[in-house]
């Protein structure tokens, strides 16, 4: 990889994607990374773990628990320089960058995070289901 790549990342990539597989009828992104690991994210855990201040606040402190989205799907992926991606969801969030650092890290560490998130939703008294209107 070129000093250049490394220069224009400012998220310190190390794993690269060699393909990104949007899945829309299964509501899943695919990632297959040059280090040989492929991770599969479905569309809800993807949005509960987003990037965005909206779900990550400014710090530790104001991270919000997203409640509601069992269904939510993925309507589009937009590149964002060439160090991450941007997610666009039917629910109309689009504001998280996933930096390929960041998209490696959570596929690493998916069951966990998933365990987690389902704990928070059960402290919260939260279901993953839409709220009935």
């Amino acid at each position: 990889m070129t000093e250049e790549r490394f220069a224009s990342d400012p998220f310190g990539t190390v794993h690269w994607p060699l393909e990104i597989r949007l899945k829309r009828e299964e509501k899943r992104l695919e990632v297959d990374f040059d280090d040989g690991r492929s991770f599969s994210y479905p569309a809800e855990f993807l949005r509960v773990v987003s990037p965005s201040a909206e779900v990550q606040g400014h710090n530790a402190s104001q991270k919000q628990t997203v409640a509601g989205r069992r269904h939510v799907g993925i309507v589009g992926v937009e590149a964002v320089g060439n160090y991450a991606v941007r997610i666009l969801f039917d629910d109309l969030h689009d504001s998280g960058i996933f930096s390929w650092k960041y998209l490696h890290e959570i596929g690493e560490g998916q069951d966990r995070l998933w365990d987690e998130y389902l704990a928070e939703l059960a402290a919260k008294g939260l279901s993953r289901e839409p709220k009935r209107r």
